[in-house]
């Protein structure tokens, strides 16, 4: 099992992370029916991440489901200098988490989940807090929720029909004025 796992993700070149397995029961006339749920993350570690969730008889199967429907769920996550171009906050139920941009060499600060999911999406130094739920499927959803919110300058600058230099003088100007 493990072998054909390490030589999908070299032929592809994505890592993936259980973050969580586990056990659901259905209860049925005769009793109780056992079955494994898995909560995975795959990235790239460039720029591309996304996550699955899988449900099987047996844990190997929950996992590779898992990992299949994280493959097709994937999205791009723009970067500036290995950290994000702004700080976002991602929403789902009762799950906040607030990811800040970071200066060089500062690290990945990031507990359980959110480390997870910014490592494979080849983000170096951030800075991320989890507010609310701690429960795993909705702070990885909240965290997605948080990274798909993310836009280049360039692609800001395309929506607001503006040129690029234009939108990073604007940016600049507002963090003087609140540094004064």
């Amino acid at each position: 099992m493990a072998n054909t796992a390490a030589k999908e993700a070299a032929s592809d070149g994505l890592q993936d992370r259980v973050v969580s397995i586990s056990r659901v029961a259905k209860v049925v006339k005769g009793g109780r029916r056992f079955s494994f749920s898995a909560l995975v993350v795959v990235g790239d570690g460039k720029s591309k991440v996304g996550f699955g969730v899988g449900k099987a008889g047996e844990v190997p199967d929950a996992i590779k489901k898992a990992s299949e429907q994280a493959k097709k769920s994937m999205i791009s996550v723009p970067q500036v200098k290995g950290t994000l171009p702004y700080e976002v906050d991602g929403r789902f139920g009762a799950s906040q988490v607030r990811m800040y941009p970071a200066k060089a060499g500062k690290g990945v600060i990031a507990g359980g989940a959110v480390r997870m999911i910014v490592e494979l999406a080849g983000l170096h130094d951030i800075v991320c807090k989890v507010h609310g739920s701690k429960n795993h499927h909705n702070v990885v959803r909240a965290t997605v929720d948080g990274l798909k919110q993310l836009r280049t300058a360039a692609q800001i600058a395309k929506i607001r029909d503006m040129d690029v230099s234009n939108i990073q003088q604007m940016r600049h100007e507002s963090s003087q004025t609140e540094t004064k």
